[in-house]
């Protein structure tokens, strides 16, 4: 059975479109024993994206960056977060977009990028499906400073870190992003063994 089967979408509202959309759906789920039961669920739909972490397996280095984040900030994180290079695909095909991420955040034209999975970021009130890649870089990738754009506010600082270190980060609680973790872990398990 498909799960369209257990689900009858009675409404959707539009609650706000600023820069995303903010929707409130009212639903019929059928359980797990047979009955249905209405649910109500706001849902934030800001699309699809690309996260990318960088790793040298010579130097046994990654690059992240350092930016502020204010719902992070609004929710009590008093720091800048370190995060994987990321952006929104914005109608781009995953690989195009993380490579473009990649130029402007962090300053590389990369070789090959591979994508390694994908994940729902927040399913409970999220839309987005972060596509996942990893790929390798050298010294002679550098094309810039990185740093984001300004116009879409974006101050970024450009990180080189030890895999080891950055292991270090997430037990100590200085990175504390879900998919600069996974993607760590990731190459820990499968890059860096």
């Amino acid at each position: 059975m498909s799960i369209a089967d257990r689900v009858r979408v009675k409404d959707v509202e539009l609650l706000s479109k600023r820069h995303y959309e903010l929707k409130s759906a009212t639903f019929d789920y059928r359980r797990a024993n047979g009955e249905w039961q209405t649910q109500v669920r706001e849902v934030y739909d800001r699309g699809n994206g690309a996260a990318l972490l960088p790793y040298n397996l010579t130097t046994r280095s990654v690059v992240l960056v350092r930016q502020f984040r204010y719902p992070a900030f609004a929710n009590g994180h008093d720091d800048l977060l370190i995060e994987a290079a990321a952006g929104m695909l914005d109608d781009a095909e995953p690989e195009a977009r993380i490579r473009a991420e990649a130029e402007e955040e962090i300053g590389y034209r990369l070789a090959h990028v591979r994508k390694v999975f994908e994940a729902f970021t927040s399913p409970g009130a999220v839309t987005e499906k972060l596509h996942c890649f990893v790929a390798e870089y050298d010294a002679a990738m550098r094309i810039g400073d990185g740093g984001g754009l300004a116009d879409e506010g974006e101050d970024i600082e450009v990180i080189e870190l030890s895999i080891d270190d950055a292991l270090a980060m997430i037990s100590d609680g200085r990175i504390v992003d879900a998919k600069t973790i996974m993607l760590l872990q990731y190459a820990a398990l499968h890059l860096f063994r």
